[in-house]
């Protein structure tokens, strides 16, 4: 990596490590230590996803437009302004204000950092890139939580305040260390021949790209039949069907951790040099067993033993197809932008994932707390779904989209320029 790339990843990783620093404490925070009720607290966590849905649309535009390094600023002062204004305040309206500052600011940090990306990796070393990406937000993800959980006491509002402060000053140091990062200059939208103009002529550009609508549809599936029911559906699932223990429970978010660190790596090297459409679909597959696991563990009716086991392997093989996506689905959302358009594509797949973040809990909280079968079947179905979906997203991908490494395998062995037909503009 160059320099610009590692100090990309030092903020993806410092940008992570401020999400898992605070978010895992705000219902504590926001009901108890503060008096405001669940209800407020309930209304906080909405707010970190409207927020998010909000300013995503013109988040892709403004990086179109500006470059990322300018609008990933703005999300950090933004965000370290919501964090630190979070821990001072104590009424219902200026807790709701510091969070939809603070969820604003960490939803547009994603696209831009991973719009970054693409302008410092090219074709050959963008799976490794992502896959870096995805394990440092992991790693970050975790150390914080960790730190966090043994910093605050649920007695004092002060340590909370010592909490915030902090996560805001991790921003401002992001601040800093993105400031030194010197990107290759990538094509603006005024740049591109005969691009429109206005951002209705870029997202209608973007909605008329038929390989990227069927991407995000995918994209939905994905992030709703697994992310979205990580610590709602398949937790109330795994407390009330299985009888799993709350000690349990957090052995399993830890076994989905542990399983993307160790294999992210070396599932890179299986993945690379295979059709991203077959990879995505047999993620669909993994999720499908890990969904009949689950099944065992809250409907087999073994002992408490087995249960345990089989719910902690279904965490297991989600973090399996979790670390078979990342140097997958990100470098194809990259690879179909067209030149000038990487930060309007990639900030559309953050909208569309934190659509499906703020429906899967929703949906999967109520099933998987009192409906035990049809939860698992209907999560089941959707799993199978991802892989019906990834197969006929590849019948619409060119082979320098789905297979770039066989595509330039087969321009060496001709010694010649790669074909017009399989040449991709990158931003």
């Amino acid at each position: 990596m160059g320099a610009a790339m590692r100090r990309i990843h030092v903020g993806n990783a410092l940008s992570a490590f401020g999400l898992g620093f605070t978010v895992p404490y705000l219902y504590v925070y926001v009901a108890q230590v503060r008096g405001l009720g669940a209800m407020t607290a309930g209304l906080v966590l909405a707010v970190f996803a409207v927020a998010a849905l909000i300013v995503l649309p013109f988040a892709g535009r403004a990086i179109v437009r500006r470059g990322p390094l300018p609008v990933l600023f703005v999300a950090l002062v933004t965000a370290a302004l919501g964090a630190l204004s979070l821990g001072l305040a104590s009424n219902a309206p200026s807790v709701l204000l510091s969070a939809a500052a603070l969820g604003a600011g960490q939803a547009v940090m994603q696209p831009a950092l991973a719009t970054m990306i693409v302008d410092c990796s090219s074709a050959d070393t963008r799976s490794r890139a992502f896959a870096t990406q995805f394990f440092l937000q992991n790693l970050g993800l975790g150390v914080g939580g960790l730190i966090g959980g043994h910093l605050v006491d649920p007695t004092s509002a002060s340590s909370f305040t010592v909490l915030f402060t902090i996560e805001a000053a991790v921003f401002l140091l992001l601040v800093v260390v993105m400031s030194t990062v010197r990107t290759p200059r990538s094509p603006r939208i005024e740049d591109a021949p005969g691009r429109p103009g206005s951002a209705r002529g870029s997202w209608k550009q973007l909605l008329g790209n038929r390989a990227m609508v069927q991407l995000c549809a995918l994209g939905f599936v994905l992030f709703f039949a697994c992310y979205g029911q990580f610590e709602s559906g398949l937790s109330a699932y795994g407390v009330e069907a299985a009888g799993i223990s709350t000690s349990a429970l957090g052995t399993a978010l830890a076994a989905n951790t542990a399983m993307i660190v160790v294999a992210q790596f070396a599932v890179l090297k299986f993945v690379e040099r295979r059709r991203r459409s077959r990879v995505i679909a047999a993620v669909g597959l993994i999720w499908a067993v890990a969904w009949v696991v689950a099944g065992y563990a809250g409907l087999g009716h073994g002992s408490r033993e087995m249960a345990t086991a089989a719910f902690v392997s279904t965490y297991a093989l989600f973090g399996l197809g979790e670390a078979m996506l990342s140097p997958t689905v990100a470098p194809l959302v990259a690879d179909l932008a067209p030149a000038g358009m990487a930060g309007q594509y990639n900030s559309a797949f953050a909208l569309v994932k934190q659509l499906a973040l703020a429906v899967g809990p929703a949906v999967g909280g109520p099933m998987g707390a009192s409906l035990h079968a049809p939860y698992i079947v209907t999560f089941l179905l959707f799993s199978l779904g991802i892989t019906y979906l990834a197969v006929r997203l590849g019948r619409g991908l060119t082979a320098a989209q789905d297979q770039p490494w066989a595509a330039r395998s087969r321009v060496v062995a001709q010694g010649g320029p790669a074909p017009a037909g399989h040449t991709q503009a990158h931003a």
